[in-house]
């Protein structure tokens, strides 16, 4: 019983085999998936394929690379989509230093924008930080984002920031990075974050665990995660894959 909290299979990376990708997941034990849609284009994608199959939901949200792009009746559609049922958070939202497509300050007021919209209809958030770690939990603080918390996905910061996200009830997400043989960094922290507040995904198909590093990334994938996870917590992967998946059932309310 395996949940995949963080996956793009509508991405165009699956354009000729998606249906076995998906296929290949279930047969892995992934039992649920949380598809993201986070641009003018990929969210109405993630909404129909989380139609088509039972057990898999969407997060609808707009992305910092894309933060230039959004309009502000961009804000109110993501609003009217959240009653979907289907839809169980919005994301993935947050900052994005690294990728030099829209400005700090355009992405600093698109990011608030859509906490303070999460507060209002009471939904959680998931949080794209690419060397941003400052600023994020300055915007968090500022806003108010614990009312709702959320995951703060594939996480790749400090042990130091880990705690004050969980402070600001935040799970933590960790992806392919932890089963690679340099990633000292997320290994530890893995290690000290509470059971209660893990999840495990894949980003497919980016982020590739050993041994596919390199190649495209897929929902079934998420065993290694949780494989590499378990044996870093010392418990066994059965464990691993029910807590973390309880943990993702509870947040999201993956009914």
């Amino acid at each position: 019983m395996l949940t995949d909290t963080h996956a793009h299979l509508n991405a165009d990376a699956f354009n000729e085999d998606r249906e076995e990708v998906i296929a290949r997941a279930r047969e892995n034990g992934v039992t649920r998936i949380v598809n993201i849609g986070f641009n003018r284009e990929t969210i109405p994608t993630s909404l129909a394929l989380a139609e088509a199959y039972d057990f898999i939901w969407a997060a609808v949200g707009w992305h910092p690379q894309d933060a230039v792009d959004m309009l502000p009746e961009d804000l109110g559609w993501i609003e009217e989509l959240c009653r979907h049922e289907k839809v169980v958070a919005i994301g993935e939202i947050g900052l994005d230093y690294y990728w030099d497509t829209s400005p700090k300050d355009v992405q600093d007021r698109v990011f608030r924008e859509q906490i303070r919209l999460a507060r209002r209809i009471g939904k959680p958030i998931i949080i794209h930080n690419r060397d941003a770690h400052e600023d994020i939990l300055k915007v968090l603080k500022e806003e108010k984002a614990a009312e709702v918390g959320g995951i703060m996905h594939c996480f790749s910061g400090s042990w130091e920031t880990a705690k004050l996200c969980m402070d600001m009830n935040f799970h933590i997400s960790f992806g392919g990075p932890v089963t690679f043989k340099n990633a000292k960094q997320p290994k530890e922290v893995l290690q000290k974050v509470p059971l209660d507040r893990l999840l495990v995904e894949t980003d497919s198909p980016y982020l590739t665990p050993h041994p596919h590093r390199g190649k495209r990334n897929e929902s079934s994938y998420v065993r290694l995660v949780a494989e590499a996870a378990a044996e870093l917590k010392g418990i066994s992967f059965e464990e691993l894959a029910a807590i973390t998946t309880e943990n993702a059932v509870k947040l999201l309310k993956l009914t």
